[in-house]
This record gives C-alpha cells, sequence and structure tokens, in this order.
C-alpha cells in the first residue's frame, strides 16, 4: 500500500487566504519605500536649488531688491522658491530665509535654508555668517 502525499483542499484554502491577507501589506510597504526614496531624492535637489539662490541673493546685496519668489526655469520644472527676511533680535543683522517647493505624488513638499546677512549702509555689502537648513511636508 503506497501513501500519497498531497494537500488538502482545506490547506490550499488557507493558504490562499494567507496570501491574500499578506501581499496587500507587502504591496502597501513598496508603495510607502518609493514615495520615500523620490522624497528624499528631490530633498537632496531642492536642498541645491535653495543653497544656490541663497548664495545668489546673499553675492552684493541682490537680498535687499531682489523679487521675493519664483521658480527655476525650465531646467528645474516642479521647483519653486519664496525668500523671506525678518530682523534678528539679537543685532543688526537680517536672517534671510529661503524655501524651495516641489512636489512629491500630489503632496507639496519644501526644504528652507537660512542664514544671517548684515547689510553695511555706509559700503552696502552683505556678509553670510550663519546658515541653517530644515525641511518640511505638507501642502500649501
Amino acid at each position: 500500500m503506497r501513501s500519497c502525499s498531497a494537500f488538502t483542499f482545506v490547506e490550499i484554502l488557507a493558504a490562499l487566504v494567507f496570501l491574500g491577507i499578506l501581499i496587500p501589506a507587502i504591496m502597501q510597504g513598496i508603495a510607502i519605500s518609493s514615495r520615500v526614496s523620490v522624497i528624499t531624492e528631490r530633498s537632496a535637489i531642492a536642498s541645491g536649488l535653495a543653497q544656490n539662490k541663497l548664495d545668489e541673493l546673499t553675492i552684493n546685496d541682490a537680498w535687499t531688491t531682489a523679487e521675493a519668489s519664483g521658480d527655476f526655469g525650465a531646467d528645474w520644472t516642479g521647483y519653486r522658491w519664496e525668500s523671506t527676511q525678518t530682523t534678528w533680535d539679537m543685532g543688526t543683522m537680517t536672517v534671510l530665509a529661503v524655501k524651495v517647493y516641489y512636489p512629491v505624488q500630489g503632496q507639496e513638499n519644501n526644504v528652507s535654508l537660512s542664514t544671517l546677512v548684515y547689510s553695511a549702509t555706509a559700503s552696502g555689502t552683505s556678509t553670510a555668517t550663519s546658515t541653517s537648513a530644515s525641511s518640511g511636508q505638507g501642502t500649501k
């Protein structure tokens, strides 16, 4: 007498139910990891663009006369920037901040860089003395 080993119908159904529960969870994990990698890549690009714009504004006191917002042209579609100026509480310096916005899967994220600048009224020059960075996510 030979013994035949095979799966029963109940075992096959149990395996299919298990896969039915497991596959959506795995797909959700893949979607989240894909979103995180896109956000990371675009955040790095936005940080570089923000640093370039901050440098451009601090050279020759351009931050005092330049526009307060704009985009980066056809090379960087979807990326736009805004700059703000606030008086620093600790002295005669100004906090110059540049925020770069970028879209990821229908949501707008941003990276913000700021620096302290000093505008000498006699010479008309500015000096960047400190830089800080932050990034955020959200819609505007």
